[in-house]
């Protein structure tokens, strides 16, 4: 279990707040209007905190000291931009997402860490990929967010496969591999060892595919 902050009672962040309390993480949401956490309905489990999602006191009422994981859904890209930020540099939060419209401030912010939603049919989806399974670790994501360069240590199941084990044409490539404090570019050939760092590239909508030929599905999206 999880303990994550949500900044943003809208439509995404009230959906990405019963998403997650649905599959048991410990869920606090922020939100300046206290109206708006009816949006969460009667079932929700979590806690709630009215208040400014940039101001320090509301934000240790929320615990963001003691917190893995937090999501910015308000309608303002510059409130978003300022509460990732402090979030990820002050508070040092593991995993921080952040929704922006613009996509030139997207793209910087990926640049220092703070993971970016643009599309809104895959706000909440992606939002919960990024927040909830942290074995696959993206790195950086392309265009729209429809592909994604993802990294992850090279799972028991798969020590002693290949490359070739790994890919789906289209879809999902190994493009480098990290091994011995080296970087090599494999081939279809190159076979998997203990320890390997791998950097796959993945279309996003190919999550479940690449979670089930690494052995980590669970029914979930990546």
């Amino acid at each position: 279990m999880m303990k994550i902050i949500i900044v943003g009672c809208g439509r995404n962040g009230s959906g990405l707040a019963q998403e997650l309390s649905k599959a048991g993480h410990s869920i606090t949401v922020i939100d300046s209007d206290a109206a708006a956490f009816a949006q969460l309905g009667k079932n929700f489990q979590g806690k709630t905190v009215e208040g400014i999602g940039f101001d320090r006191d509301v934000l240790l009422k929320a615990e963001i000291d003691r917190t893995d994981a937090l999501a910015v859904f308000t309608s303002s890209d510059e409130s978003n931009a300022v509460i990732a930020r402090i979030a990820r540099e002050i508070y040092h939060v593991p995993k921080v997402v952040a929704r922006l419209y613009d996509r030139r401030k997207a793209e910087i912010y990926k640049r220092l860490g703070v993971q970016t939603l643009s599309s809104t049919t895959w706000a909440i989806k992606r939002a919960v990929d990024i927040l909830s399974y942290s074995p696959l670790n993206a790195v950086f994501s392309f265009g729209n967010g429809d592909a994604e360069l993802t990294k992850i240590e090279v799972p028991p199941l798969m020590v002693g496969h290949r490359v070739n084990d790994l890919t789906v044409v289209g879809d999902i490539h190994v493009v480098a591999i990290e091994r011995n404090n080296k970087t090599i570019l494999p081939t279809a050939g190159t076979v998997f060892k203990h320890r390997d760092m791998l950097y796959i590239a993945a279309a996003t909508v190919s999550g479940d595919q690449l979670k089930k030929l690494l052995g980590l599905n669970d029914g979930r999206g990546m």
